[in-house]
This record gives C-alpha cells, structure tokens and sequence, in this order.
C-alpha cells in the first residue's frame, strides 16, 4: 500500500514500472487499485494507460480525501475485501464503467499512516496504540494491549508476527500495563527478549505488525479480496499483489496456485469427478522482488514481493 519513498517533491511506490508493465493488458479497460493511498500506483498507472479507467479503494478517509480530481478516475472509501459490493456501487454511478481488466493490491500499512506518529504504526516514535486502518476497524491497538490476556496476545504475537518469544513479550505486556503509548510498548518489548534478538532489527518490529493485522483482521480481509478480485476479473484480465511478508505471501501463492490448479481429484481417479477447471494462469512463476537499485532508494521495499495472475476464460 504505497510503500513510498517520500520527500516534497520525489514519490515512487514500490516496484511501480513493474506493476505498469504487468497490467499492460488492461490500458484499455478498467483497473482497480484496491490499496490507493496516496496514489503512486494509481497516477502511473493512469499517466501509462490514459484510455483506461482508474477505480482507487481505501479504508482511509484522508487517502480518498487526498485523491486528485481528473477524468476516469474515481476514489471511494472501503475495504477491499468488499471489492465486488464496492465496484458494483462505483458502476451504479458511472454505468460507462468497463470491464475490470486489472486489479492491484498493495497490502500493508502506508507510508504516510506509517509516518505520521497519531496513527500509532511505528515503534520508532511516540504516538497513542491505534494502528486502525480505517475507522471500520472494530478495536485499536491500545485495547488489546490493555485487556488481551497473555494466551490471547502470545496466540495474536506468533500468528501475525511469527515472533519466537511471544509467551515472554506477552506476560512483560501485562505485567508492564497499563502501557501508554508506542513507545512505551516498544520499550517492553526490548525489555523482554534476550540480548542476542535485539541485533536483528528492532525487537518489536514483529509485535507491531502482529498487532496492526489483528486489529485490522488483515489476513481475512486479503483471502476476501482475493476471491473478490478474482470473481470481478473479465477474461484476459491480470490481478498483481504486492505483499511484504510471509504471512501475506503464502496467502497470495496458495490462491493463487489452486486457481491455475483446476481439478483435484486423486491421480490415480480415470476421470475428474470435481469438476474443476483452472481459474488464473501464472503470470509469474516466482514472486518478482525489487532491484538493488530501488531497495537502496527506498529501503521499506526490501521485504516486498509481487505475483501476477491472469483470469482465463470460463470453460462451457
């Protein structure tokens, strides 16, 4: 989600020309960018393609507030995995809509909600324990931390953020409450794992991501919007995900790869008895990372891994 590289005047989303280049196919139609933002991808895409329709979607008010106001370019508030309710909303009121011949998804938090110390993302600056996306998220950050109890935050530590000492950091969280603020979170947190963990990186980076999907339900919401994106996808149109760790990579992969799949009955079955037949063909047979040159530019695009799809035609 416009993991940017920021200052007045210079603004690239991660791997921009590749997301351009692979939805190629749909400069003619219409391409959702369901994760807007600040609209990297958005303007690219639309300054490539100027024949094709521009539909943004986002959980934030203050990125569809921010959206410019050009010809085929709409913005709406929502979640993606709401994709195919908001798309059929956007069509009501521009029936010229054509068909969905692009999807982009560019998951995780922003740059500008990372930056901006209120919205509490960061472990690196004080600000209060929200982490909501967007105000449809039905609790923050703060309480959690408050009224989880530790089996509750060490199951949420190493679901959604694959941390080797959640048990630990759990039970120093309710010792320490209450905890205030993010920095004081974060201060726990460094208290609570050994030494030798703090030399990789911040010790609460993997604790904060845990949080922000938990109280954004993040991982529901991606195998939604993937089978949203999916169902709206006209022939021949590509769906291109940027993902920035594991959790939402094998998400992207496995759907993915059962849609090409097709059948899956047992091998030694004659004849298919599911009924299956592939979905997507693979556009890209390994995730497609950023260049050296770009991570130097932009080091929050280090961890980013993109995968394309294409939608086949139904089969009588």
């Amino acid at each position: 989600m416009d993991q940017t590289h920021e200052s007045p005047s210079h603004h690239v989303p991660v791997l921009r020309d590749e997301v351009v280049a692979y939805l190629a196919p749909a400069g003619s139609g219409t391409i959702v960018d369901a994760t807007y933002g600040r609209g990297g991808h958005a303007l690219a895409l639309a300054a490539a393609y100027p024949a094709a329709w521009i539909v943004g979607v986002d959980r934030d008010p203050e990125a569809v507030a921010s959206a410019p106001r050009r010809p085929r370019l709409v913005v709406v508030r929502g979640n993606f995995a709401d994709l195919d309710r908001i798309v059929a909303r956007v069509r009501e009121e521009h029936d010229e809509l054509p068909p969905i011949a692009g999807v982009l998804l560019d998951l995780g938090v922003s740059s500008p909600q990372l930056d901006a110390p209120e919205r509490g993302f960061s472990y690196r600056t004080a600000g209060p324990l929200d982490m909501r996306m967007g105000p449809d998220a039905a609790t923050d950050a703060a309480s959690l931390v408050a009224h989880a109890d530790v089996d509750e935050l060490t199951r949420i530590f190493r679901r959604y953020g694959e941390e080797r000492y959640a048990r630990r950091i759990a039970e120093a969280v309710v010792r320490a409450r209450p905890i205030h603020d993010t920095a004081e979170l974060a201060a726990v947190v460094a208290e609570a794992v050994p030494a030798a963990a703090r030399r990789s990186g911040h010790p609460a980076r993997r604790v904060f991501q845990a949080l922000r999907i938990a109280v954004n339900e993040e991982l529901d919401a991606l195998e939604r919007g993937l089978d949203a994106a999916v169902g709206l996808l006209a022939p021949g149109g590509r769906i291109v995900v940027i993902s920035y760790h594991s959790l939402e990579d094998r998400i992207v992969k496995r759907r993915f790869a059962a849609a090409a799949a097709g059948c899956v009955c047992p091998p030694d079955l004659p004849v298919c008895a599911c009924g299956r037949v592939p979905e997507l063909r693979l556009v890209t047979r390994r995730a497609v990372r950023p260049s050296p040159k770009e991570v130097a530019e932009n080091p929050r695009s280090r961890s980013a891994r993109l995968r394309v799809a294409e939608k086949l035609e139904a089969r009588p």
